[in-house]
């Protein structure tokens, strides 16, 4: 009896948490229109409803009720898994969301989201293969080479952090930060994390994946109806993610308040803000932003952490 309650309760808890996400998803997108529209100084969204707000569900409704077209020359069945396999890694990382009732306990937690983002760029690079087109490929070879820069930095700031705390369990990062945000401590790391999270996520001013300028639309220019929705889902769930990771990190870690998600909203509000603001970068500029600037400043701030921890104890 225990058992099964045991394996129930966790599933159920996946299953409330994977909702509620979708459902934040959901009105991120509608966050992200109506302000790029004020940005614009336009409504954005206005005529579904109340202020538009049922928007959202209304293109959920017409994007999986379009007909599902696909290129007579893709490769069918890996063009078709692909978004599917995009939107589970993004989901499957929220498992390591650091609640204090243990639903997933991860003692090594900080590894599981560093597996779960790697694994993140098979599925743009093959969703630009399959598709067998030329602008599909292209988006998804600049997406491959963009991902895997910007992991060293990232890898490298966490492990900054982990130095700090000792642990690779996100539970720490609650304890640690009781008295005082990591933000005070180490405020360039992470104004670094932000657009390291930026270019992770594929967002303006780092979207060369899907530059609608130069690759009409990039790695997801063949996908219609459901494939491009469930794509956009996946891309949505992880800049809400990594918002989490963002308080998690520097702003303070209990889950349990209200001004936890407060700050998580704030930082989503961020990513929408610099893609009202700023142009797109320029792709050398971006590898060069990432070896010649991100790399060795978060080698160094690597050392003089690793230095205070021997000088103090």
């Amino acid at each position: 009896m225990f058992m099964v309650i045991d394996l129930f309760m966790p599933f159920l808890g996946g299953l409330i948490l994977v909702i509620c996400v979708m459902i934040g998803v959901a009105f991120l997108t509608l966050l992200e229109r109506k302000v790029l529209g004020y940005i614009q100084i336009r409504k954005g969204p206005n005529k579904v409803g109340f202020m538009g707000i049922p928007q959202p569900f209304s293109d959920a409704i017409k994007l999986f009720t379009k007909e599902q077209t696909y290129p007579f020359m893709s490769n069918y069945l890996i063009y078709y898994l692909s978004p599917i396999f995009s939107l589970f890694l993004s989901l499957l990382g929220w498992l390591c969301m650091p609640f204090m009732i243990k639903m997933f306990s991860f003692n090594l937690g900080v590894l599981f989201f560093l597996c779960c983002l790697s694994m993140g760029v098979y599925s743009v690079m093959i969703a630009g293969w399959s598709s067998n087109s030329n602008y599909a490929l292209l988006g998804g070879l600049r997406a491959v080479a963009q991902t895997i820069s910007y992991e060293v930095s990232l890898a490298l700031i966490l492990l900054s952090l982990i130095f700090l705390i000792g642990n690779y369990n996100f539970y720490s990062f609650f304890y640690f930060q009781f008295n005082i945000w990591f933000m005070f401590l180490s405020f360039p790391l992470m104004l670094v994390w932000f657009c390291t999270s930026l270019a992770e996520t594929n967002r303006t001013p780092f979207d060369f994946a899907e530059g609608e300028s130069e690759l009409v639309s990039g790695f997801n220019v063949e996908y219609s109806s459901g494939g491009f929705a469930l794509i956009f889902l996946a891309e949505y769930s992880s800049i809400l993610f990594m918002s989490m990771l963002f308080c998690v990190f520097f702003l303070g870690s209990d889950l349990y308040s209200i001004y936890f998600y407060l700050k998580l909203s704030f930082i989503s509000f961020l990513f929408i803000w610099v893609r009202g603001t700023l142009p797109r970068f320029r792709y050398d500029k971006l590898m060069y932003l990432a070896w010649k600037s991100f790399l060795p400043f978060s080698l160094n701030y690597l050392m003089l952490i690793i230095g205070l921890k021997i000088f103090i104890f």
